[in-house]
């Protein structure tokens, strides 16, 4: 294995692989302390990814798991029948709609109005931003190669 071939892009990626981790349990929804009626699943206070989204969490850890595999890829040279890290980037973009509708459309909690955003969502979204760059970074270097025409 090879460590200078990996370059920027993979570098940002896997930063922003392990940012989303991180994010995943930082706190992500906090509950007005002012109104007595806010609650997330019966409780106030202030709630991980984790505690809140029993499905979401493993598919936020699964995407923050592209990136590595992505440098793993890169280090061990295999070949693949896509660019290298396009695929990743199409794992962050999934990633991005998913926290972004968990966090600005349908926010949990009763009544929603009353749940803020805390600093966990943010650095989750920060991580999916580097992992989508740096996923492009590096397919927008590979050039794909050219096909007969006729053929899919």
């Amino acid at each position: 294995m090879n460590l200078s071939r990996l370059g920027r892009g993979e570098l940002l990626a896997v930063l922003g692989g392990l940012l989303l981790a991180i994010g995943v349990f930082l706190p992500w929804y906090g509950t007005n302390p002012d109104n007595r009626n806010a609650n997330l699943d019966g409780a106030s206070g202030t709630f991980s990814c984790w505690e809140a989204h029993p499905i979401l969490r493993w598919l936020l850890l699964a995407a923050a798991l592209a990136p590595l595999i992505l440098a793993w890829i890169i280090l061990r040279d295999h070949q693949l029948s896509w660019p290298r890290g396009e695929m990743t980037a199409v794992v962050g973009m999934i990633a991005l709609v998913l926290v972004l509708y968990v966090g600005l459309v349908d926010r949990p909690g009763e009544p929603s109005g009353q749940i803020s955003l805390k600093y966990g969502w943010f650095v989750a979204l920060l991580g999916i931003a580097a992992i989508i760059v740096g996923g492009a970074m590096r397919a927008g270097g590979t050039e794909r190669p050219r096909k007969p025409p006729g053929v899919l």
